[in-house]
């Protein structure tokens, strides 16, 4: 097992949060199959070392295995819907701690646009004449507390009362519990009337202020524009590289997974094989 020194690599705490939320490998199960030959926890490092540091997944460094296995687990675990099911799992737990249901009634919804890289093909691509951003819009959909419930990537071009169609259907379908969603004034009009009749779901506007100049922070809106920023602290999101949707999803759902295991732990344990600061002392001591 290789040394764990990356700031992206995964703590002791943070694995065990992960490990028992993957599905069992094939090997173990009464079908069988062959046995993998990398550990995972080394897969779960390689893709969130690419997602924190944004590089291409051919410039892995050699310490993490193949950068084709590492993509393989990554899609893989993508189509299965198993990332989805870790971010939920991770954010009812946060709330339990926090002494909330561990299912959300009340959400926030709002997109941003993103340059897109010449690896992003035209038919998932759009031109944002409101932003003058060619690339691709994030709808994303967070409780109260700025934890995510769910991701949507569309092209830049698409009106987020479009995609919103789409992703409340999604989301009421994945949790029922909803009740209501805040938005901005982007989200008025018809798709207030559209929701309340086909999906029972509640959706109140929070306008900007008339008389306000430069920045001002917006009741409950600022809440997904705040989680906006959290996904964004991750290189990898600065702008979209992928040239599927499906995989931009995955890796901004994998950013969300790694801010919110560390808010559980917090670092309360090493990674493994890191020595205490006493021991560091020590074999400096030895060496000096």
């Amino acid at each position: 097992m290789r040394r764990r020194c990356y700031p992206s690599d995964t703590w002791d705490d943070e694995w065990a949060l992960i490990e028992a939320l993957l599905p069992t490998p094939a090997c173990e199960t009464k079908a069988g199959g062959r046995p993998e030959k990398h550990p995972r926890r080394e897969i779960v490092d390689a893709i969130r070392y690419v997602v924190d540091t944004g590089c291409k997944w051919r410039a892995l460094p050699k310490d993490f295995p193949p950068w084709r296995t590492c993509y393989g687990f990554m899609a893989r675990w993508a189509a299965a819907g198993v990332i989805g099911q870790i971010r939920d799992q991770l954010r009812k737990r946060i709330r339990r701690e926090m002494g909330k249901a561990p299912g959300a009634v009340a959400t926030v919804i709002d997109s941003q646009s993103i340059k897109a890289a010449e690896t992003v093909g035209k038919d998932s691509r759009g031109y944002d004449a409101g932003k003058k951003i060619n690339g691709r819009k994030r709808h994303l959909v967070v409780d109260t507390k700025g934890l995510p419930l769910f991701v949507m990537v569309t092209p830049a071009d698409m009106t987020d009362c479009n995609a919103a169609k789409e992703v409340l259907f999604r989301l009421r379908l994945m949790h029922p519990e909803i009740t209501i969603v805040w938005a901005d004034s982007a989200y008025a009009g018809q798709l207030v009337t559209w929701a309340k009749t086909y999906l029972n779901l509640t959706i109140k506007t929070v306008s900007r202020p008339k008389d306000a100049s430069g920045f001002v922070v917006l009741p409950r809106r600022w809440v997904a524009e705040r989680s906006h920023a959290w996904v964004t602290h991750a290189r990898r999101h600065a702008r979209d590289y992928e040239r599927l949707i499906q995989h931009s999803e995955s890796l901004i759902t994998w950013a969300a997974i790694t801010l919110m295991t560390r808010r559980i732990t917090r670092r309360s344990s090493r990674r493994a094989g890191q020595p205490t600061s006493r021991e560091a002392q020590r074999d400096w001591s030895s060496r000096h």
